[in-house]
């Protein structure tokens, strides 16, 4: 369970702060390392969404069995254990389907093989925003590191989402074989417990119950009650944002709104600009006379 992170930076409340209308993608596909990562970072955002009628797709790289530390519980038992509470956590969210790489817990890499795992499985869902974690945080607070299958998912899923996902001459056989073509989503968002750097703040007082509600299903990680620990972090990330609950992320924007809309991240779709180069001459050169 992630340490309560207190900002030391200043958030003195600016003179307005009216939050922004919450923007509502279509899709989004979301891309962690573990169960109950999405319960912690953004599940009231993604309850927003589904509300909203948002398409919601979880891909977890492991089945989170290292997280049960139980000599009468083997490893089966414990994927098993952290799948079920998984998909009834991602139920009580409003997500339509559930996706487990099962790549080992603990020992995750992110490797070309994944790499093009999560692009598969990008083209195949075609998601307005890709949601995942910091590859860069190591240092979370002074009493908390950042798990390292948390960087290598991040990561996996950063580069599955841009650029590979949407280049053309990658992995050719997703489309002849699989007819998975080409797809750039819209944007990216980082999400996770800390986000220094945060350019979006999303007002989640309204789905912060549901939030708790997704995270106690994750019985064999919780000990108890984590709706005042949600509570507590939740309100520090909404300190100066005119609001008394909210998740936090860092947006990159992939696509813009006119292209999207022309394309919905359809790279297939999009015009080939080719560079015209002047035909090469087959005459000899001429030799001027002396």
């Amino acid at each position: 369970m992630p340490e309560l992170h207190t900002p030391t930076t200043d958030h003195t409340p600016a003179t307005d702060h009216t939050p922004p209308a919450l923007y509502t993608p279509e899709s989004a596909l979301i891309i962690v390392a573990h169960p109950d990562d999405i319960e912690y970072s953004c599940a009231g955002t993604l309850a927003l969404w589904a509300q909203q009628g948002t398409a919601l797709f979880y891909v977890l790289c492991t089945s989170g069995e290292a997280g049960i530390d139980d000599p009468e519980i083997d490893r089966a038992q414990a994927v098993a254990i952290r799948e079920a509470e998984q998909r009834a956590a991602a139920e009580v969210v409003g997500a339509r389907e559930v996706v487990f790489l099962r790549e080992p817990d603990g020992l995750l890499q992110p490797t070309l093989a994944l790499r093009k795992q999560l692009v598969r499985i990008i083209r195949r869902f075609r998601p307005e925003v890709v949601i995942t974690g910091d590859p860069t945080l190591i240092w979370a607070s002074p009493t908390f590191l950042n798990h390292p299958d948390h960087r290598a998912a991040s990561i996996a899923a950063l580069e599955a989402a841009w650029p590979a996902a949407g280049q053309r001459n990658l992995y050719p056989d997703l489309e002849a074989e699989d007819g998975l073509g080409l797809h750039r989503p819209r944007k990216l968002y980082c999400t996770g417990w800390v986000q220094p750097d945060a350019n979006l703040f999303v007002d989640i007082a309204t789905t912060l119950s549901v939030k708790a509600t997704a995270l106690r299903a994750h019985t064999s990680q919780t000990g108890g009650d984590p709706e005042p620990l949600l509570r507590r972090q939740a309100a520090h990330n909404a300190t100066g944002q005119g609001m008394e609950y909210a998740e936090c992320f860092r947006v990159t924007t992939l696509v813009d709104d006119a292209r999207w809309q022309r394309t919905k991240g359809d790279r297939t779709a999009e015009q080939i600009v080719r560079i015209s180069r002047p035909e090469q001459s087959t005459k000899a050169p001429s030799v001027a006379s002396s």
